[in-house]
């Protein structure tokens, strides 16, 4: 089946992909809430939004105190909108009940540490009801070229992702900083904390911001670890306090949440 991939108002015409930032700023009256459900960031849609207004030549929404409400010449491209997403939908569903049995190979990258300590399960379970597609699951933390098919799906840590890519948020990640029993600072040992040095990941900017932000900036740095694992085993060994995702430091008995807890 084939269908248009534009929108068109007064003899212009609107990209397919802008019909996502377009019904999202419209549904949720909201750029921030707009950003949320399609996982990305408030600049971006106020971009998108902003260079499809100047492409068409019209102005799509009222900016009011209360939110984002179409303009007529919005309501008239969002009910194209929303007339091409009904049919993309309905294709969808036809086109997934063609074929049951998915078949072929899925390389997937990711980083060794979410692969272990938090999505090894579901591939287990994708494995399970898709028996004949093969996983490739591919443990790196440098971005593969997706368009030259290193990879077919890249799931990374980061708040800023690189805006060639398409994709979506799919979950947050808590981070806390990490000690060994002996280390964490009580009562009955109240010089523990005097003793502490960080164990960073790396001397950039944004691992610096985690040391700021933990209520501990001044605690010197004394070590760099940039496998995540090793740093694991440092914390355990007494070699300092680190900034860990709580998916591998609440898993370690060892180690412990230094107050206040989560970043």
């Amino acid at each position: 089946m084939k269908f248009a991939s534009d929108l068109s108002i007064n003899g212009h015409m609107a990209n397919w992909d802008d019909r996502r930032f377009l019904l999202a700023v419209a549904r949720e009256a909201s750029v921030r809430k707009a950003a949320d459900k399609l996982g990305t960031s408030r600049s971006t849609v106020l971009r998108r939004i902003t260079a499809l207004e100047g492409e068409l030549g019209v102005r799509l929404f009222e900016r009011m105190p209360n939110g984002y409400f179409t303009t007529p010449a919005g309501e008239e491209m969002l009910r194209a909108a929303e007339r091409m997403e009904a049919e993309a939908n309905a294709a969808d569903r036809r086109l997934a009940g063609r074929d049951a049995e998915l078949s072929g190979t899925i390389r997937v990258s990711l980083s060794g540490a979410l692969a272990t300590y938090v999505l090894m399960p579901d591939f287990a379970a994708f494995g399970q009801a898709h028996p004949e597609i093969r996983l490739e699951i591919l443990s790196t933390y440098d971005m593969p070229d997706l368009a030259r098919r290193e990879a077919d799906v890249a799931i990374r840590i980061s708040n800023d992702p690189p805006e060639d890519l398409v994709g979506r948020r799919i979950l947050k990640i808590a981070r806390a900083a990490y000690v060994c029993a002996r280390h964490l600072p009580d009562s009955d040992n109240p010089s523990a904390l005097h003793q502490l040095s960080w164990i960073g990941w790396s001397l950039d900017p944004s691992s610096r911001q985690w040391v700021t932000d933990s209520g501990y900036p001044n605690l010197p740095v004394s070590t760099i670890i940039t496998d995540p694992y090793a740093t694991v085993q440092a914390v355990r060994a007494g070699m300092g306090m680190s900034i860990l995702p709580c998916f591998m430091g609440d898993v370690e008995p060892d180690l412990h949440r230094m107050p206040p807890g989560n970043l």
